[in-house]
């Protein structure tokens, strides 16, 4: 890995197709050492996209696929991507798909993360899907608790509940991972519980997920190591750790 790249920085993959993703990894190079593939680009080559970053450029790969269903379908469907050398794979946070999630992992490396609310996503959308009331980061501290108890290697929040997650008991050396990280002075795009890359190590996050910001950038490896800068910088230290 080169010295100039740091694992807590994941890019993410959201364009057109894996052509594309492979020719935008190529321009970063080693500036960055782990990507994220989601469910958009899993019909247009994910997979193999997955493999050969991994196998051939020694990336770190995290599948964002937010696997939903009954217990037995989720068990099944992770056991057959267990196969493939990935990092992290991504399940909705209720407790029998955590559950059925790491069954399938079968003791693998493949770490299980639990989404607990979108971060495109604030009280009116919940609103609007009868989800329960109350409090946005509430309901995602409580859900991270939930699927840690269930098992999760980790979870997915935005930076806004980092910290309150990681006071958790039950987030003793489990992972924090934040999307809704935009650089200051980027666009929030769909993301409506954003912060910056330091704000959100800061507060407790382990990886922090960037995607637009990097790939819209004149020079994407120029946008990426700008972050890496950022997630070295005095800002980003985490208080008391």
């Amino acid at each position: 890995m080169n010295a100039e790249s740091d694992d807590r920085l994941i890019v993410a993959l959201d364009v057109p197709n894996a052509l594309e993703a492979l020719q935008l990894a190529d321009g970063i190079g080693d500036a960055v050492s782990f990507y994220k593939i989601g469910l958009g680009m899993l019909t247009s080559g994910g997979l193999a996209l997955a493999n050969e970053l991994k196998q051939e450029h020694g990336k770190r790969i995290f599948l964002d696929l937010k696997l939903f269903d009954i217990g037995q379908t989720v068990e099944n469907a992770v056991r057959g991507l267990s196969q493939f050398d990935l990092d992290f794979l991504t399940v909705h946070g209720d407790p029998h798909v955590v559950r059925a999630a790491k069954e399938g992992a079968g003791g693998k490396d493949l770490q299980i993360l639990a989404v607990t609310i979108l971060t495109s996503l604030d009280r009116s959308d919940l609103d609007a899907g009868l989800m329960q009331a109350g409090d946005v980061a509430d309901l995602v501290v409580e859900r991270a608790a939930k699927a840690f108890e269930a098992g999760a290697d980790g979870v997915i929040a935005s930076p806004n509940e980092a910290a309150r997650i990681r006071a958790l008991p039950q987030a003793s050396g489990r992972l924090i991972v934040t999307p809704g990280v935009r650089p200051a002075g980027s666009a929030g795009d769909d993301q409506k519980r954003i912060a910056t890359p330091a704000i959100a190590i800061a507060a407790g996050a382990d990886h922090i997920v960037v995607g637009r910001p990097v790939w819209r950038a004149p020079s994407p490896r120029a946008a990426a190591q700008a972050i890496q800068a950022e997630l070295r910088s005095p800002q980003a230290r985490i208080p008391n750790r």
